[in-house]
């Protein structure tokens, strides 16, 4: 372990990267038994790998799917409050990710209302543009953003179909499709936001690309978009 981290230290370093997240760490909101167990376990080595590589964030899935009872509920809020506490002991930030098909949060509102109840300045929101277009987040939603409980944006666009029908396999580069994040952009402006911006795909025919080349097709898109948006 302490080669690989080395390793990469020096890997960084040596092409002048900074990473700004680390993408991501689930089933830690409402899992029970054994289940639960290894996945705290594996919490604990990614936050300290996000320590030992200067990481500043960990995007947290929401990931409560099903049907959710009281006491589910009250797991879920348990588990977001000890998992902060345990990042800020490593001087992480958390970035709870809303996903438009979990039971809650399923939306942009309900996220940051459950990040404001933690009141953890170790717990943000991470904003992923697939999940607001597809889900039923409204546009007013992100006027209740600010540069205190947003930790990490993904930007993606979907393809030319019905926001229903919308598969992870549809999203497409930013600025390509139906779903242009120029609300998005003109939002972060306006507070001042200075984290990171990722851009997320998992469409299958550009796991074909070679890495470097894809990051290359990525940051150019990216700096379309935000050009576009006057935030340059």
């Amino acid at each position: 372990k302490e080669r690989s981290v080395a390793d990469l230290r020096e890997a960084f370093s040596g092409h002048g990267i900074a990473p700004l997240a680390a993408s991501f760490q689930g089933g830690l909101l409402t899992s029970q038994g054994d289940a639960r167990r290894e996945h705290w376990k594996t919490f604990e080595q990614r936050l300290a790998l996000c320590r030992d590589l200067a990481i500043p964030v960990l995007v947290v899935a929401g990931d409560a799917h099903g049907p959710l009872g009281p006491q589910d509920l009250g797991r879920l809020s348990a588990s977001l409050v000890e998992a902060a506490k345990r990042a800020s002991d490593m001087g992480v930030r958390l970035a709870l990710e809303f996903d438009a098909r979990a039971s809650f949060p399923n939306n942009l509102q309900s996220a940051i209302a459950l990040v404001d109840d933690v009141g953890s300045p170790s717990l943000g929101l991470c904003l992923d543009w697939f999940h607001w277009t597809v889900g039923p987040s409204k546009p007013l939603d992100l006027w209740l953003l600010s540069k205190d409980n947003l930790a990490h944006v993904q930007l993606s666009d979907i393809a030319d179909v019905p926001r229903e029908m919308a598969t992870d396999a549809d999203r497409i580069l930013p600025g390509d499709g139906s779903s242009p994040a120029d609300d998005l952009i003109h939002r972060l402006r306006d507070i001042g936001y200075a984290g990171g911006v990722a851009v997320e795909l998992h469409d299958p025919r550009m796991w074909r690309v070679p890495p470097r080349q894809f990051g290359e097709i990525a940051m150019t898109a990216l700096r379309k978009l935000l050009g576009q948006a006057k935030m340059e």
